[in-house]
């Protein structure tokens, strides 16, 4: 073997090493026969040969060595021993190599010492030439270290300066499974680096390691007793595949690639292994990939919803984690919720919400909740829920410390409130006090979600009378402030119950000092969603006459005109239902007709939503109140909507259509009249 085994340098990701011969396929990391009986004769050797040359020792030689005699007072002998071996690497034959790997696996290599001494004297670039070497036995011992070592973060990075990504893929594509086994599982801790997983993608390794997990279906569900050695090698070759995969899912691209290379059958297949640890990092990956539209399609499609509710039921509190992630990411769709329920997968999520024994474990009980929160958006799974008495079950989570926690179980509780009962339940709980307390929070996607429950609280009576008491009101309007356009929606949407139902609402509002510019300065938002709610905002709050003078003050008029040119049907909608509700005051109507808004807002009647036709026409009932703005509906052809939408079986947009065209047909009439008195 070549004394220059050692010396690759990071930069150089080229040449081959020449040592020794390509073995037979070996597994174990103990020491080849023969070798046993000659491993102390060899180091003893060598040792001697150290001694032999001490008289030509260098004063930089000494002077190193009186660093090591410091740094030995803080180290314990294990590193030094490490380092020889190392060295052993570097400079002995190829028996001297494998020899040492040998030994150095006898260490416990899981330890920062015990790693820090093999970066220390370039123990990395030896093992990484390792890799190119023709010999099996020093490349499986080379891997087998490196799969240990490189769950350090430091390591990890060294290894990809190294070019060791290249080398690591190469032999995926290797027959011999051991080597297969040793480089995916090093994948596994090194594609936890950014660029390592670009590296992996780019030099060809997602769909070698894609290939690794495909294991027939009768040796994943036997037991591992049960299994020929060529089986378990199957197995072992499948879940370092997993492991690697699971790291590498954290790219989008390379999930897309993966989706390509065909691994959502392959990880449908695996689901159903008996084999946890093939489990596992399996779940790991599809909740990560079932980040994407695509992914969530396919685990529906393929039916892996009813196993991943088969997992929930683990002794294992990770995969017990990653299945209720993936139901969280899955469970926006309604096929997919449905799943959920009609597998029973329901109870055990609930089950983890309630049990005491895992509140310390946040991630799990925040994925629980978020499971609960995506399904409970389909009634069926509302009814079901409320058999197992969730709402009750989630109030208590609500003094939780973890913001995760909390959004999701708000959030979970904001679907289950759009129903009366749960309301009442919700109540009588004492929820309300804690939502309300949350409020102070700083959190963004809580505050939308505690913006959806109490919108919906605030329609029961008693309810309100609740947060009317804690100054809820108050609160919600502060969130208007909040810099994320979502709050600021939701707290605005919150806001139109709120006031209808509070007691004397008018002067409630008015007692808020700055609310209505506040609430007028939203409409400069580019947000079409908060410009929806805050238009929703206004029309409830200009049915106050004193509320509406201050925002005709605060020159609402000019601000809705500027945006009635949208075709956002939702904004449309509200837009319309705003300016029904501020033009009735002073020379507003006049003002909106000046301000060019009549032509645009009977374009609102071509819309196929029907509620935006009921505010466009209660629109331009008001509008219509002006004689100019009914000449201008006539011009812009309002009438034959209009006589078609008074047939409608919506009661208010029967009357608003019939007021708008009696103020048309009055005009016509006086005109009609002026006509023939002149003649």
């Amino acid at each position: 073997m070549s004394s220059t085994t050692g010396g690759r340098r990071p930069g150089n990701r080229g040449g081959k090493s020449t040592r020794g011969q390509r073995g037979a396929n070996a597994r174990k990391t103990s020491l080849p026969g023969g070798l046993s009986s000659t491993r102390d004769k060899l180091f003893a050797k060598q040792e001697s040969e150290e001694s032999e040359s001490t008289d030509a020792v260098s004063s930089s030689d000494e002077e190193e060595r009186w660093k090591e005699s410091n740094l030995s007072q803080d180290v314990p002998s294990e590193y030094w021993h490490i380092q020889k071996l190392v060295k052993y690497m570097k400079a002995g034959n190829q028996t001297a190599t494998i020899v040492a790997l040998c030994c150095l696996k006898d260490h416990d290599l899981t330890t920062q010492m015990n790693q820090r001494a093999i970066q220390d004297c370039g123990g990395l670039e030896v093992l990484v030439n390792l890799l190119e070497s023709n010999d099996l036995k020093c490349r499986l011992g080379a891997l087998t270290v490196l799969s240990e070592i490189s769950s350090n973060l430091d390591i990890r990075r060294s290894i990809v300066d190294l070019g060791g990504i290249p080398l690591l893929v190469q032999i995926l594509s290797e027959p011999g499974r051991d080597l297969k086994v040793m480089a995916a599982e090093t994948l596994a801790h090194v594609a936890k680096v950014r660029l390592a997983r670009k590296l992996v993608r780019k030099c060809g390794g997602v769909p070698r390691l894609v290939d690794l997990l495909d294991v027939g279906i009768n040796v994943l569900r036997s037991q591992r007793d049960q299994l020929t050695e060529d089986e378990r090698e199957m197995l072992d070759t499948a879940r370092a595949g997993a492991r690697a995969l699971w790291s590498l899912s954290e790219s989008r691209h390379n999930k897309e690639l993966m989706c390509k290379g065909g691994i959502v059958p392959l990880m449908g297949r695996l689901l159903k292994s008996v084999h946890t640890d093939i489990v596992v990092p399996t779940m790991g990956t599809i909740q990560q990939c079932a980040s994407q539209a695509s992914y969530q399609l396919a685990i529906t499609t393929e039916g892996m919803i009813v196993d991943i509710v088969s997992h929930l039921n683990s002794d294992n509190l990770d995969l017990k984690r990653q299945c209720s992630s993936a139901i969280f990411k899955c469970a926006s769709d309604k096929t997919a919720s449905d799943m959920v329920r009609e597998s029973g997968g329901l109870e055990p999520l609930v089950a983890i919400a309630k049990d005491k024994s895992v509140r310390d474990n946040k991630s799990l009980l925040a994925a629980a909740t978020g499971a609960l929160w995506k399904c409970a958006a389909s009634e069926a799974n509302v009814k079901k829920l409320d058999q197992l008495k969730t709402v009750q079950v989630l109030v208590q989570l609500l003094n939780d410390e973890s913001e995760d926690v909390l959004t999701n179980a708000v959030g979970a509780i904001s679907e289950c409130v759009k129903f009366q009962n749960n309301r009442d339940v919700l109540r009588t709980c004492g929820g309300i006090p804690l939502l309300v307390n949350l409020l102070n929070m700083t959190h963004a996607p809580l505050l939308e979600n505690i913006a959806k429950t109490l919108k919906e609280c605030a329609l029961d009576p008693e309810s309100m009378i609740i947060m009317e008491e804690l100054d809820a009101i108050r609160l919600i309007w502060s969130l208007l402030k909040n810099s994320n356009p979502k709050v600021q929606a939701h707290a605005a949407w919150a806001l139109c119950p709120c006031i209808e139902n509070a007691k004397d609402s008018g002067e409630l509002v008015r007692s808020f000092v700055g609310a209505l510019e506040l609430v007028v300065g939203l409409l400069n938002s580019r947000d079409n969603f908060v410009l929806s709610a805050v238009c929703a905002a206004i029309a409830t709050i200009a049915k106050d006459r004193e509320n509406l003078s201050v925002l005709s003050d605060h020159k609402v008029i000019p601000m809705l005109a500027h945006l009635v040119y949208t075709t956002d049907d939702l904004l449309r909608e509200n837009l319309a239902a705003a300016i029904a509700s501020c033009a009735p005051y002073s020379f507003n109507t006049q003002e909106l007709g000046r301000l060019r808004t009549v032509t645009p807002i009977v374009g609102y009647m071509v819309s196929n939503n029907p509620r935006v036709h009921r505010t466009t026409a209660m629109a331009l009932q008001k509008l219509s109140e002006d004689p100019q703005n009914c000449i201008t509906m006539h011009q812009s052809g309002v009438v034959p909507f209009l006589l078609e939408t008074v047939g409608s079986k919506d009661r208010e947009l029967q009357e608003a259509s019939a007021g708008c065209l009696q103020n048309i047909r009055k005009l016509a009439l006086r005109a009609e009249e002026m006509e023939f008195r002149g003649e």
